[in-house]
């Protein structure tokens, strides 16, 4: 049996190297995340609010381990250098942006920082990637128009898919003519009307 002098110095001594380890521990990360936007705050609030859960579900909470620097241009894309350049000077871990317009704006601030690029095209034709398998450099991301080609890739699998595909409609909105005539080229070497 334990007495109480016991137990009080067993538990204060306890207290003192749960102490010592919590010190030696080095201080948890906080990420900082840059956000750089053309659009207004209250334009994309309900999607940040669906991103700060997502991201609470992962572990990461905004004044624990999280900041997030957000940059709008309020609808006037002349100011996206000066923004960009401004979350460059916070030195924020990563800097998430949209369009190709976007895009080129961070790399004019930074060639280190990683940007992540959400809703460019043709990452490779605008000299933003070097190739999709490699993109090398500090930009990477997704795209539904990776490449003109892809679209040419698409139909393809599709041929692949339904052996007998002879007519395939097309709705949507196409980000530039090259996506178009690289489409309609392939449609025709596949002998597919389009």
């Amino acid at each position: 049996m334990i007495d109480r002098r016991q137990f009080v110095g067993a538990f204060a001594g306890g207290l003192v190297i749960a102490r010592s380890i919590a010190e030696a521990q080095p201080a948890a990360k906080v990420y900082r995340v840059g956000f750089l936007l053309g659009a207004t705050a209250e334009s994309v609030a309900s999607l940040f609010d669906s991103l700060r859960d997502g991201l609470r579900d992962l572990g990461y909470v905004e004044g624990r381990n999280l900041v997030l620097e957000c940059r709008y241009g309020n609808g006037n894309m002349e100011r996206l250098p000066e923004l960009a350049a401004e979350l460059v000077r916070l030195r924020v871990d990563v800097i998430v942006t949209g369009t190709n317009f976007h895009v080129s704006a961070v790399r004019g601030a930074t060639t280190t920082i990683p940007i992540v690029m959400v809703f460019a095209t043709d990452p490779v034709g605008s000299g933003f990637v070097a190739s999709l398998a490699r993109p090398g450099g500090n930009v990477t991301g997704v795209t539904a128009d990776a490449s003109p080609e892809l679209w040419a890739k698409y139909l393809a699998l599709l041929k692949e898919v339904v052996a007998k595909l002879s007519r395939v409609g097309v709705f949507g909105q196409v980000s530039s003519q090259v996506g178009l005539n690289e489409l309609q080229e392939a449609s025709r070497n596949l002998n597919i009307a389009l």
